[in-house]
């Protein structure tokens, strides 16, 4: 996948890092001098480009004419938004991620800017401490659909009535979906006849019923 990221302080390096690790073909623009002198301790040289965020000459040069995600991370909300809005109207960008930096400014974040993920900390984590108090060990890791659905994890802890059942006979929800199993540190995409451990870091995709049908079956029996 062609990523270009836009902003390359601990947000876009990070995320740059973790998709060279997937290797996704990634481009990152900054314009900051002090900012650039970390980036290039910190990631390959072809994948830095210098210059102003905005700017189509060096959005070009970065490739984002051949970029199938633009993540638009920088410190300046109204950069964020004209990078998306740049993306799609001026690129046909299909995917466009944006983080918000003022809460106050996350109304702008939508459509008429063509963001289609917007990236509001204070609310992400506002919503996770709500729903962790709910929730027990089940983390919400990102929403979708404007919240009708959320990518979860789960640690399966000894005595969950899931240990030692195969996924098709959980009996979940169709709005549930085990989408991946982190197993001694390696990751498999699960199939119906797996059968779930203690220990296990499961990603799932719920809406509302089925994080709580998973919660049930990942929460020890208190008998």
């Amino acid at each position: 996948m062609n990523v270009l990221i836009a902003g390359g302080g601990r947000t876009g390096t990070t995320l740059a890092t973790l998709l060279l690790e997937q290797n996704h073909h990634v481009r990152l623009v900054e314009s900051r001098k002090d900012i650039l002198v970390h980036l290039h301790r910190d990631l390959p040289t072809e994948v830095i480009y210098e210059g102003n965020f905005t700017d189509p000459a060096i959005l070009e040069q970065a490739g984002i004419e051949k970029a199938q995600v633009v993540a638009a991370c920088t410190t300046q909300d109204a950069e964020n938004l004209t990078i998306c809005y740049l993306a799609r109207q001026r690129y046909q960008v299909p995917r466009t991620i944006a983080r918000i930096n003022n809460p106050r400014n996350a109304w702008l974040f939508d459509e008429k800017f063509h963001v289609d993920v917007s990236l509001n900390t204070a609310a992400i984590m506002a919503t996770m401490i709500e729903e962790e108090m709910s929730m027990g060990d089940m983390m919400t890791l990102v929403k979708l659909r404007r919240g009708s659905y959320s990518i979860i994890e789960e640690k399966i802890p000894p005595g969950a009535p899931a240990v030692g059942v195969a996924i098709k006979d959980l009996q979940l929800p169709e709005s549930c979906i085990i989408a991946a199993i982190i197993r001694h540190g390696k990751v498999t995409l699960p199939r119906g006849a797996s059968i779930l451990e203690v220990g296990d870091e499961v990603l799932a995709v719920v809406d509302p019923e089925g994080s709580d049908k998973l919660a049930a079956l990942f929460t020890p029996s208190s008998s």
